[in-house]
């Protein structure tokens, strides 16, 4: 059991409340030699016991809520091509989809990011954001990878939706296979794993279009093949599926789609 627990997962019933700010690094305390007296206590003149053990550092989740608000007034930037891993290239990033009225994947994945945030915050995760809010470029798919690694994040869990016909319904957790390092592959199954019972404890049905059982192998993202960490992407849902626009569009459904990815990172964090 690492520092992340099972007894997170109690302190999770009580989430989504408002934002807390990502829990910061604690003050490591350096602990005495063996054998050598502590420092005096205050009014005793002796000297107080050693130290049991330094403070441990809270694991580290990167969140990547997908695309950016930016993105559709910038071609150029986003179109630009970047390698995918595996010897192709694709553009940096993309628009993302949108409902029918017009409520787009970037302030989707960007609001529901937020939530899962708050929820892990409060369990003592802290938390690294790939882009700082909803009206920036970017960053590429690549980059995105890049800032989970150089964080030395635990994992990095992605945030979007989907856009398929209006009769498909349901979510899917992508993982990189064939997987290029041990990290993308049986860590990131499992992680997958865990959000999809997560997600389906919370009521939402696995998607009935793609993939199996919710979970879907892709060779062909960036920001799965260039990651050294455990990596998912979630597709909540379909943006384009009436039902699932509805709750989508509305807060009380996007802090339901948080609370089940949550607990899914938490149950992973517990169990690994």
């Amino acid at each position: 059991m690492r520092p992340v627990t099972a007894a997170l997962l109690v302190l999770l019933m009580t989430a989504c409340a408002s934002a807390t700010p990502a829990t910061p690094r604690p003050t490591e305390v350096a602990a005495a030699a063996p054998g050598a007296p502590g420092p005096a206590t205050p009014g005793t003149g002796q000297a107080a016991p050693p130290a049991q053990a330094e403070a441990s550092a809270p694991v580290t989740v990167v969140l990547d809520p997908g695309h950016n608000g930016g993105n559709a007034a910038h071609p150029a930037q986003i179109n630009r091509p970047i390698p995918t891993g595996r010897g192709g290239t694709k553009p940096c990033n993309t628009t993302g989809t949108s409902t029918d009225a017009g409520y787009s994947e970037h302030a989707f994945a960007w609001a529901v990011t937020l939530d899962v945030r708050d929820v892990l915050s409060r369990n003592g995760v802290n938390v690294v954001l790939t882009r700082e809010n909803d009206d920036g470029v970017g960053p590429c798919a690549n980059d995105r990878a890049g800032i989970a690694n150089q964080a030395g994040a635990a994992a990095m869990v992605s945030i979007h939706a989907d856009g398929a016909s209006p009769g498909s319904r349901g979510f899917h957790v992508i993982v990189a296979d064939p997987p290029l390092n041990p990290s993308q592959g049986a860590p990131s199954t499992a992680l997958a794993k865990a959000v999809i019972a997560a997600l389906r404890s919370g009521g939402f049905p696995p998607s009935d279009y793609t993939g199996a059982d919710g979970l879907s192998p892709r060779p062909d993202l960036a920001g799965l093949n260039f990651a050294e960490v455990p990596a998912v992407i979630v597709e909540c849902g379909n943006m384009r599926n009436p039902d699932e626009s509805a709750a989508m569009s509305d807060s009380a459904g996007r802090r339901r789609y948080a609370e089940a990815i949550a607990a899914g990172i938490l149950a992973w964090l517990a169990q690994r």
